[in-house]
C-alpha cells in the first residue's frame, strides 16, 4: 500500500503515552500501516497464548475487515478508524457477552458528540448519522481465553467519492472535528468507562442504549439465521441486550440477525 501523503498518520506514541497514564484500563496500543484485519490479527494473537486483555491495536488501512455475516469491506487509507480491542470476560456471567457491542456502540456515539457529530444507534452493531451508517462494530470471542475482541470502524475523513457503500457516511461528511487521534482517545476514554460499569454490573449502559436507539419505534424486518425474517415494530431492548419485535404472531425476541428499518422512529431519520 502506498501511504496517503493528504492524509496524517496517527501518531502511535502520543496515543500510546496519554492511554497508560489515564489508568484506563488500557495497558498496550500498537498501531500497524497496514493488515487484513485488525479482529483477526487480535483473535490470531490471543490463540497464540498472548493475554490480549486491554490490549488496542489500530491500523492505518484495513483490507479485509469483517462485518456481520462474513461481510468484507476494505477502508481508505488513513481515512478512518480501524480498531480492535480485547476485553477480558474473567469473572462476568457469560450472557452479558453479548452487551459488549451494545455498550461499544454508546461509546462511540458519546465519542462523536465530542466532535460535533449526532449520532443514533441501529440494533446491533450499527452506528448511524442522520439514517446513514458511520461506524459498525463486530464483537468476536477469543478462545481458548476468556476474552473478547471488539472491532470499531469509524469513518473518518472519508470523502463523499470515496464511500463505496450505499447509505454511508463519514465525520468529515457531517461536519464534525476529523482529528483521527482525538476521536481514538475519546473512544477509548468512553469505552474503558462503560467496560468498568459492565463488569460491575451497572445496568445504566442499556438506558443509556435505549435512549440513543434509532430501532425502538421503528418498523422493521429482521433478517434472521436460516432464511427466516419478521416484519414488525421494534419495542424494545431486554436486559440481555436482544431486540423485542411486535409481529403478527406476537412478541418475539431476537437474539441475533440484520434488521432494516422499514419505518423509522420519531425523529429518526429513515434508512
Amino acid at each position: 500500500m502506498t501511504a496517503d501523503t493528504h492524509r496524517a498518520p496517527l501518531d502511535a506514541t502520543a496515543l500510546r503515552t496519554t492511554i497508560t497514564a489515564a489508568a484506563s484500563g488500557w495497558r498496550r496500543l500498537d498501531v500497524i500501516e497496514t493488515t487484513g484485519s485488525t479482529n483477526a490479527d487480535l483473535v490470531a494473537r490471543a490463540a497464540a497464548g498472548e493475554d490480549i486483555g486491554g490490549a488496542v491495536l489500530l491500523a492505518e488501512h484495513q483490507t479485509a475487515g469483517r462485518g456481520r455475516g462474513g461481510r468484507v469491506w476494505s477502508g481508505v487509507p488513513r481515512g478512518s478508524i480501524a480498531m480492535s480491542v480485547g476485553v477480558s470476560t474473567a469473572g462476568v456471567d457469560e450472557r452479558n457477552w453479548a452487551l459488549l457491542p451494545l455498550l461499544t456502540g454508546v461509546a462511540v456515539v458519546e465519542a462523536l458528540a465530542e466532535v460535533g457529530v449526532a449520532g443514533s444507534l441501529k440494533w446491533p452493531n450499527d452506528v448511524l448519522v442522520d439514517g446513514a451508517k458511520i461506524a459498525g462494530i463486530l464483537a468476536e470471542v477469543a478462545s481458548p481465553q476468556r476474552a473478547v475482541v471488539v472491532g470499531i470502524g469509524l469513518n473518518v475523513t472519508v470523502g463523499a467519492d470515496e464511500i463505496d457503500q450505499p447509505g454511508a457516511t463519514s465525520v468529515l461528511a457531517a461536519g464534525g472535528t476529523v482529528d483521527r487521534d482525538r476521536l481514538v482517545l475519546n473512544v477509548l476514554r468512553h469505552l474503558g468507562t462503560r467496560i468498568e460499569e459492565w463488569r460491575g454490573g451497572d445496568g445504566s449502559v442499556l438506558s443509556d442504549y435505549r435512549r440513543r436507539s434509532s430501532t425502538i419505534g421503528a418498523r422493521v424486518r429482521a433478517l434472521l439465521p436460516g432464511d427466516r425474517e419478521i416484519v414488525g415494530t421494534a419495542t424494545g431492548v431486554d436486559d440481555r441486550g436482544q431486540l423485542c419485535i411486535e409481529s403478527a404472531d406476537g412478541t418475539v425476541t431476537v437474539a441475533a440477525g440484520d434488521i432494516v428499518h422499514l419505518r423509522p422512529a420519531p425523529g429518526a431519520a429513515e434508512q
